[in-house]
């Protein structure tokens, strides 16, 4: 069992930063995919990055060149680093894990809200 947990979220102006965390209670995050999904208010949850076991990293049309995947094993955490925000980008945005061998996500945090104002 894997517990995530997300953190860093809040409200920020357009064109602004914010780094979200994703602390894992697993006893290694290194054997796993990981990823980053958000929902936004009437929408479809959508997928925003992603993170393999090798560091290999894939973005939404969206956000590429604006956000950044990163994970630090040692730490067991997940990161979002958010630059140059949009209104657009205003969503709840959770973290999620799975063995890299299945291909859906079985663990999921709680979300953390982010909410962009123009």
């Amino acid at each position: 069992q894997v517990q995530l947990v997300e953190s860093g979220g809040g409200s920020v102006q357009a064109g602004g930063s914010m780094r979200l965390s994703c602390a894992a209670s697993a006893d290694s995050i290194s054997n796993y995919c990981m990823a980053w999904f958000r929902q936004a208010p009437g929408k479809e949850r959508e997928g925003v990055a992603r993170i393999v076991r090798d560091g290999s990293t894939s973005y939404a049309d969206s956000v590429k060149g604006r956000f950044t995947i990163s994970r630090d094993n040692a730490r067991k955490t997940l990161y979002l680093q958010m630059n140059s925000l949009k209104p657009e980008d205003t969503a709840i945005y959770y973290c999620a894990a799975r063995a890299c061998y299945l291909a859906t996500y079985g663990y999921w945090g709680q979300g953390t809200q982010v909410t962009v104002s123009s």
